[in-house]
């Protein structure tokens, strides 16, 4: 019997065809990103926290690539909702997600989540960090942080503090605070970080562990007195405000931040192409995230911010469950 060449059957020969092509169409696909607008997931509330420096950061994005970046607000479940539209698009570039700390913390705090906080993910870069910081109503009668610490010691269970809400990074900033300062203060949630300020500025709660951006005005003014920021370094919007770490609770650090993350198995040309422009668009949008409180955040490469992020994942998770968060 005579035995068939397979390279020479029909089949084969329309594989040898057409593998070109396949091989082709992902590198002119990375060649030609972008060719149309861009999703970016924002997994919070328009107006927030997040919204500001991902609208400063996606206006520079339509300028540097020569294609809208359109900012998509998907709130819901910490941060969860968002993620999971993101997680489960498709990895052509087309859609990425703004992630943050809040993704590690939604992670530890949710018995099950639609995706992998980690692996899920493809890395491009850090974005922008933020500072807290603690403030307090005049009313208290504390000017510093040991003072603060004094009267929490001798007063346990008898001060009240705000956050945003649980499981945010202002409850996180307090917790952590309370637990390294050795003090009992009584947390209150607010849905928000409005209504939590409004009840801070009236007095109804004594202590707070806002955004600095938005508290400037506060303290100049004098309705709330400035005792410490959250980070090791002072921030450059009041830097006459010591660190928490060198005013009274030596080794204090937590910094909120945010990135750009897409789904997994995105192309590392598309990633390369991504990376890059971003740093470019931080570095020339960095006076106008300073005016609302963000730093310059980004990453060497992509394999850089996908390390930090391995690192950050158990601190968050840690804070969490220390805190005691849980699902709203």
């Amino acid at each position: 019997m005579r035995k068939t060449d397979p390279s020479r059957s029909p089949g084969a020969a329309l594989l040898v065809a057409v593998l070109p092509v396949l091989v082709a169409a992902p590198v002119q696909a990375a060649e030609s990103f972008p060719s149309r607008p861009i999703r970016m997931i924002v997994p919070f509330s328009a107006g927030g926290a997040s919204d500001g420096p991902a609208r400063i950061y996606a206006a520079e994005m339509n300028k540097l690539s020569g294609q809208q970046m359109l900012v998509e607000n998907r709130p819901g479940a910490g941060s969860v909702l968002g993620a999971e539209i993101a997680a489960k698009a498709t990895p052509d570039g087309y859609t990425v997600f703004m992630i943050s700390n809040t993704h590690y913390v939604s992670a530890a705090i949710h018995r099950k989540l639609p995706y992998d906080a980690l692996t899920d993910f493809t890395a491009i870069t850090g974005l922008t960090a933020a500072q807290n910081i603690l403030v307090v109503h005049p009313s208290l009668g504390v000017r510093t942080v040991k003072e603060l610490i004094a009267l929490a010691k001798k007063r346990p269970g008898a001060i009240n503090w705000a956050s945003s809400g649980n499981g945010g990074t202002q409850h996180l900033t307090g917790s952590l605070f309370a637990s390294m300062a050795g003090i009992d203060m009584v947390h209150v949630p607010y849905r928000g970080s409005g209504p939590a300020t409004a009840d801070l500025l009236a007095g109804q709660v004594a202590v707070g562990f806002p955004g600095i951006a938005g508290m400037v005005a506060f303290v100049q003014s004098g309705k709330l007195r400035a005792l410490g920021v959250s980070a090791s370094r002072r921030s450059p919007l009041m830097p006459e405000v010591p660190t928490i770490a060198e005013a009274g609770v030596p080794g204090f650090e937590l910094v909120p931040w945010f990135g750009l993350s897409g789904p997994r198995g995105m192309p590392e040309p598309i990633v390369t192409t991504l990376h890059r422009l971003s740093v470019k668009a931080i570095a020339n949008t960095t006076p106008a995230m300073a005016q609302i409180g963000q730093e310059p955040f980004t990453h060497a490469s992509p394999a850089d911010f996908a390390a930090f992020q391995q690192k950050e994942a158990p601190k968050w998770a840690k804070l969490a469950r220390a805190s005691g968060a849980t699902i709203d």
